[in-house]
């Protein structure tokens, strides 16, 4: 794997249909190093752009694309949502497809990433929330030292007979 290395900081922009490719690239290097998605998909660029859009990221480091995030409504399969305290009465936003590129970690991408997903919740009145693989250590790390609030583990259905374990947060109040 080849180290990424710049003293830039991360540009952190609306992700656009030519960004899709280099996207669906990075998300395969992310599913080699860490197995995610779990289920890789037969469509990575439209399993990017998800049928609950409503708004995506990327992160640009080193000239080119090196991370990305959406955020969606809350859907049917989504626990994060229904698991907040008060979340009846709490508009909520669900934080989806975030990666990072393995050689570009460790230089703050997934915090700026996740930085830009919440300040859009938070315009659009909503607090962010996530799930993520309880194995994901990592990822728990990185929504812990943020300050997200870890919600609970609980089960997720992924498919027919395929329940995973996973941990829910939700962003810091603003």
């Amino acid at each position: 794997m080849r180290k990424i290395t710049t003293a830039a900081e991360p540009l952190v922009r609306a992700r656009d249909t030519d960004d899709l490719d280099a996207c669906a690239t990075v998300l395969g290097a992310v599913h080699a190093a860490d197995g995610y998605p779990v289920n890789w998909p037969s469509d990575p660029a439209g399993w990017l752009t998800g049928d609950r859009h409503a708004a995506a990221w990327v992160a640009q480091w080193g000239g080119r694309v090196v991370g990305h995030v959406m955020l969606v409504p809350p859907g049917a399969g989504d626990v994060a949502p229904t698991v907040l305290p008060g979340s009846v009465d709490t508009e909520v936003a669900v934080v989806s497809r975030l990666f990072v590129d393995p050689a570009a970690r460790g230089h703050r991408i997934g915090a700026a990433l996740l930085d830009r997903a919440v300040r859009e919740a938070r315009r659009r009145g909503a607090r962010a929330v996530l799930d993520v693989v309880a194995t994901d250590s990592a990822a728990v790390a990185l929504y812990e030292r943020l300050g997200w609030e870890c919600l609970g583990a609980t089960r997720q259905r992924w498919g027919p007979g395929e329940l995973v374990d996973v941990r829910c947060y939700a962003a810091p109040p603003s």
